[in-house]
């Protein structure tokens, strides 16, 4: 129904504490806290501002763990931010962009590491207002 309305010209002012609505609607956001604006943009503008990306690896065996971990320690933008799981092969790693994944997918073939999946992640806008803030929406609701 909103996306009807604002295809027929008409703004829509939306307010929302479920980011993914606005997220899906908006084409501009404001975010609120306390009662005052802290930021305005696009979605994709104010998930470029916070920054944030991370890889996601899970690997076929657990053998080459050690030698996936060695690879990605030279891709990653935070090594104190690593996060191992071992139970289940996966490495999630925070990265600076697109060519992260692909530099990850060339010395994995290289080094002949087999991947189940592997995907860039960018933030959501609830990691977007909580980096912002300090705290969830939820949190900030509730209050």
């Amino acid at each position: 129904m909103i996306d009807d309305l604002v295809h027929l010209g008409t703004t829509v002012l939306l307010t929302t504490q479920y980011l993914e609505e606005a997220d899906e609607l908006a084409h501009q956001i404001v975010v609120v806290d306390h009662g005052k604006a802290i930021e305005r943009g696009t979605s994709d503008q104010l998930k470029a501002r916070v920054g944030g990306e991370s890889l996601r690896v899970v690997l076929a065996q657990l053998n080459q763990l050690d030698a996936a971990v060695a690879i990605l320690r030279r891709i990653t933008t935070d090594p104190s931010n690593f996060v191992v799981d071992a139970r289940l092969r996966s490495i999630n790693l925070p990265v600076g962009g697109i060519d992260a994944l692909t530099e990850a997918v060339s010395r994995f073939r290289a080094a002949d590491i087999e991947l189940l999946d592997i995907a860039l992640q960018r933030p959501s806008l609830d990691d977007v207002f909580l980096a912002l803030t300090g705290h969830t929406a939820d949190h900030g609701a509730a209050q």
